[in-house]
Order: structure tokens, then sequence, then C-alpha cells
């Protein structure tokens, strides 16, 4: 049932908007001050869900939203502000926690993924295992396909360091709890699983990998949590491929259909 005033299925309701506003960055401009007052940060991140479901371009966002320049600026100030990440976090902590779980978890799974790029934008390469030209992305999720941290690169970046890099952001942003990680066959060896062993001084993170069966289809244990994450964040038009000419901008769009899915399980 639609909230009233709402105009797309896109669109917070109002229980949604109370659960994340307080996560956003404060308005800066001031009664009386210099400047224009700010655009309605509801209608912005409305904007922003909307271009995200729909992969419809910047420049053809509906006027309801305001200036797409305004909604591109808050979008580009806030994702070099890092504000994405944070949000989704405590979101993914207060999920985990109504199911009964802690905030943090202990294990999680890795895997990747190479999507062909529509743009002339920086940081693209050749997979030659997939045989795409584009950029590559690196998610790590809980055992229930919570996002817990993504890192988008060239398409030609190995596995193993893109799994390098997701978990120097992942200690950076001081998820400590993690022990067991399970991934696929792209993550094997000796060194990465060494490396990954010794990113604690407390303990150490267990990398397993996961073999897919020969044969024909087969649902391959552990690894379909993570798949099953990849098909939710395909289901938003805006990353069948990568449009943006920043990774940065990359990483917080997935993280934003993330946050939707989250916020759509808000009554």
């Amino acid at each position: 049932m639609s909230t009233p005033g709402m105009q797309y299925a896109t669109d917070l309701t109002d229980g949604q908007w109370q659960r994340i506003e307080p996560l956003l960055p404060a308005p800066r401009w001031r009664p009386g001050g210099p400047g224009r007052p700010p655009r309605d940060r509801r209608q912005i991140v409305n904007g922003l869900l909307y271009l995200n479901k729909t992969g419809c371009p910047w420049a053809l966002l509906p006027g309801c939203f305001g200036p797409w320049k305004t909604v591109y600026d808050s979008f580009r100030r806030w994702s070099l502000q890092g504000v994405w990440s944070p949000v989704l976090d405590q979101l993914t902590q207060r999920e985990r926690r109504l199911n009964g779980r802690a905030g943090m978890p202990s294990a999680g799974l890795v895997d990747s993924q190479t999507i062909k790029t529509a743009t002339q934008g920086t940081t693209t390469g050749y997979d030659a295992g997939k045989k795409i030209k584009g950029r590559k992305r690196h998610l790590l999720v809980d055992t229930s396909g919570l996002l817990r941290q993504v890192v988008v690169t060239a398409a030609d970046v190995d596995d193993r360091e893109g799994l390098k890099q997701v978990l120097t952001r992942l200690k950076a942003a001081g998820v400590a709890r993690l022990r067991k990680l399970w991934v696929d066959g792209g993550y094997q060896g000796e060194a990465i699983r060494t490396w990954v062993a010794n990113q604690k001084k407390t303990h150490k993170i267990d990398l397993e990998v996961v073999a897919k069966p020969s044969g024909g289809f087969t649902v391959v244990k552990r690894r379909w949590v993570v798949e099953r994450t990849l098909a939710w964040l395909m289901n938003f038009r805006r990353h069948a491929r990568d449009y943006e000419v920043l990774t940065r901008h990359s990483e917080a769009l997935i993280q934003i259909a993330m946050i939707h899915l989250l916020l759509k399980r808000i009554k």
C-alpha cells in the first residue's frame, strides 16, 4: 500500500525515512545564513533509489526529485565522505539482531562478478577467464547474504588480490569478529591462505575453498548465498553494467542497492 504523497514504488515510506534520516549528514545551511536552503534530503534519497532501480541516466531523473545535478552533487559529496558504508552497516546490524544474531558476523563468503562497462571511465581491464572487458565487483557477505564489504576494481584484477583489498577495508572499518570465510576455486593457493590467516593479531581467519562438483547444474553448499546476493544486485537495472566513471561511485550505488533492500523490510 502506498504512503500518501508517494509517486514511485521506490519512494521511502515515513517509517523507512525515520530509520535512515538520522544516519545521513545533517544539512550545513542555517536559516538566515548564506547560500540557498538545501534540497529535501528525503527527495534526494528517493531520487537515488529511483535511479538505482530503473537504471535511468542522471539527466533523465524525474523533476519531482529536484534538479538532477543537485541529486548527483549530494550523491557525489556523500560518497566522497564515505556516508553509505556506515549507513549500510547500521541497517545490517539491526537486521541481524532482529533475527537473533550478533551485530557483527563471525563467518562470511566472498565472490566476485565481472561486469561490462558502459562508459569511458577509468579503472577498466580485460578478464581473460570470462572474456569480458570492464570491471570486477568483489563482495563479502555474511551467511544470510547481507553485504559487509564491496570493492570494485578493473576486470583484470585477480580474485585473490581483490580479497586482499576487501579484507584490508574491513579491517580499517573495525570488523573484528570474522573467523571463517568460504570462497570458490579462484581463491586457492598457499600464499593467499597465509596472507588471510595473518590479518588478525588475536586470531586467524580460516579460508575454506568450496569446490564446485563436476557435472551439470548443482547448488553448491555455502556459495549459493553470495550468488543470491549478486542476483539481488542485478535486480537493480543500474547494475546490469557499470555505468560509473569512478569505482567509488560504483561501490556507493551497490551499497545503496543493499540499503534499499534492508529498508524494504521496514514497514
